[in-house]
């Protein structure tokens, strides 16, 4: 239930701090006294779209702040602990909207997204007003209300309908790894037999580009290299080089290495210099000597490089990548070569897995034409107390047999439509083809009487649907009020006198005048207040023949 609610600067309302009753709640007031800012505040804080102009004029950001109260076994309970928000049974949410556009929400202090507030507030709080789009006029929905009614029955099927769904598809996965049909087959085994054999074809060395590069950076610079290697070599072994230079050095050196163990060490050195040099220079001439441009060796390596570089654009990055792929391709070949028997078996898997399916399919059916015909046979029943005495509701649901049913979904393969005449000798139609304002009105009314113990939601919220009605439908409407408010919250906005009467809190919404600005105030009633709004609202003057009229009508609510 919805214990506490906090509004600061929304509309006309500056702060506000309103604590409801778990039964029924009643909000009324003078046409424009602010009761829709009460609703507008509520869906905000449920998850409603943020508008900035709900800010009260000259202030920077609106606030409202919900406080529930609910059963630790419940759903919204269950969905705050996938988000791994801790909760002892009390679900406090706050949402906060700036000028700027800025929107935060928290949840127990966690802050959460639009998403996951809505995931939560959506089990907590459903609710009902003339101008919206009504839930139940959307046939999904529509299912949803008769599963809910079937319970863990349903649930049940359900979870098996999704594991035997998932089965299938993985043959189905398996099959297509396996080429698919025969006409898909054969397509792949040609696309993988040119694969194969474009490969094979090249017959790659792993390494093998990047020596070839190499040797092709030597064919293009051969003219560089060949200059650059007569260059070093004419330098230490022209005549006075760096050889005669170094050879020069060590007679001298020689002549004194006798005398100290440095000079001796100094000779030595210059003898290995020597050696190095004098090799370097033969290595420098060889190289010269075997430099040679092939032009027939130059096309070959353009025309690999250029193969190589095709091949790793569609097969991978460098020729190792490119040989894991040939062997992948042969034994998917093989594979698929292979395959018939395999997919025959994964094909009667299939099979057997449609079988089962449509099997469910069929109990659930069942199950919930069994629920629904009860299901109308109370809303039916309801109706006929709330004054639409020709009311004739069914649901009606579309055949299917194997070869038609739905077997790719969890839901089965049910589509229904809630079909409804309000008047004698009119026949049925879809329900959002008939039903008037003030029908649906109660209509609705009729279906939560009979689903308050079924849906887990904690809270009702109806606004004004008591409109267009009064003396006789008006009491039952108020009757079917505290018959839903013995399991259920109730938040009603009314300008029924009866519907105020059975009220177990009565809040009187109203504008007052401070400082220049209008204010809109909310005022719990105590029980002489609570008199004089029914009062009011019956549009008696205020004299004890009304007095006593307005106490007569709480009492006819008392248990």
């Amino acid at each position: 239930m919805l214990h506490r609610l906090h509004i600061k600067n929304v509309a006309l309302i500056s702060e506000a701090d309103i604590e409801f009753d778990e039964k029924l709640n009643v909000l009324s007031g003078e046409t424009g006294s602010g009761k829709s800012v009460i609703l507008e505040s509520i869906n905000f804080v449920l998850g409603s779209k943020a508008d900035r102009t709900m800010i009260r004029f000259g202030e920077q950001e609106a606030t409202v702040r919900a406080e529930f109260v609910v059963d630790g076994e419940c759903e919204a309970i269950r969905q705050l602990r996938e988000y791994d928000i801790d909760t002892d049974g009390e679900i406090i949410i706050s949402r906060r909207l700036t000028v700027d556009g800025k929107s935060a929400v928290k949840i127990n202090g966690n802050t959460v997204t639009a998403a996951m507030l809505k995931a939560v507030t959506l089990r907590l709080v459903d609710v009902h007003g003339q101008s919206e789009h009504f839930y139940l006029l959307n046939e999904d929905n529509q299912l949803k209300v008769i599963d809910g009614i079937c319970g863990d029955a349903v649930r049940e099927i359900k979870a098996e309908l999704s594991a035997l769904i998932l089965g299938k598809r993985q043959c189905r996965a398996k099959i297509a790894e396996l080429g698919g049909d025969e006409g898909e087959r054969a397509r792949k085994l040609d696309l993988l037999k040119y694969q194969i054999s474009e490969i094979e074809a090249a017959d790659l060395k792993d390494g093998e580009f990047d020596a070839l590069k190499s040797k092709q950076d030597i064919i293009v610079n051969t003219e560089k290299i060949f200059g650059a290697l007569n260059v070093v070599h004419s330098l230490f072994s022209d005549d006075g080089g760096c050889i005669d230079d170094i050879s020069t050095a060590r007679h001298y050196i020689n002549t004194i290495s006798a005398f100290s163990a440095e000079y001796d060490e100094i000779n030595a050195r210059l003898e290995n210099v020597y050696a190095e040099m004098s090799d370097i220079s033969e290595a420098v001439a060889d190289l010269a000597e075997n430099l040679t441009f092939d032009e027939e060796e130059a096309r070959f390596i353009d025309e690999r490089l250029s193969l190589i570089k095709g091949l790793r654009k569609k097969y991978g990055a460098d020729e190792k990548q490119i040989l894991a792929f040939l062997d992948k391709a042969r034994a998917q070949y093989d594979a698929i070569a292979d395959s018939v028997a395999a997919i025959e078996k994964y094909q009667k898997e299939i099979a057997r897995f449609e079988d089962k399916i449509y099997e469910l399919c069929v109990r659930l059916t069942e199950l919930r034409k069994s629920a629904a015909q009860s299901f109308c046979k109370d809303v039916t029943a309801e109706l006929r107390t709330l004054n639409i005495k020709d009311a004739v509701f069914e649901v009606r649901f579309c055949d299917y047999d194997r070869q038609t049913a739905n077997l790719q979904s969890p839901d089965g393969s049910d589509n229904i439509s809630f079909m409804f005449s309000a008047n004698k000798g009119e026949p049925l139609k879809p329900l959002n083809k008939v039903i008037s304002g003030g029908e649906m009105s109660r209509f609705m009314l009729a279906v939560k009487t009979c689903l308050k113990n079924v849906n887990g939601i904690s809270t009702y919220i109806f606004d004004e649907i008591d409109s267009g009605i009064s003396g006789y439908t008006a009491k039952m409407v108020a009757e079917k009020f505290v018959n839903i408010s013995k399991s259920t919250q109730i938040l009603a906005v009314s300008h029924l006198p009866q519907i105020c009467a059975a009220s177990t809190a009565q809040f009187l919404i109203y504008k007052e005048e401070s400082g220049g600005k209008t204010l809109t105030k909310v005022k719990k009633l105590n029980d002489e207040e609570k008199i004089d709004e029914i009062v009011r609202l019956t549009g008696n003057v205020h004299s004890e023949a009304a007095v006593m009229h307005a106490k007569e009508l709480i009492d006819q609510f008392k248990s």
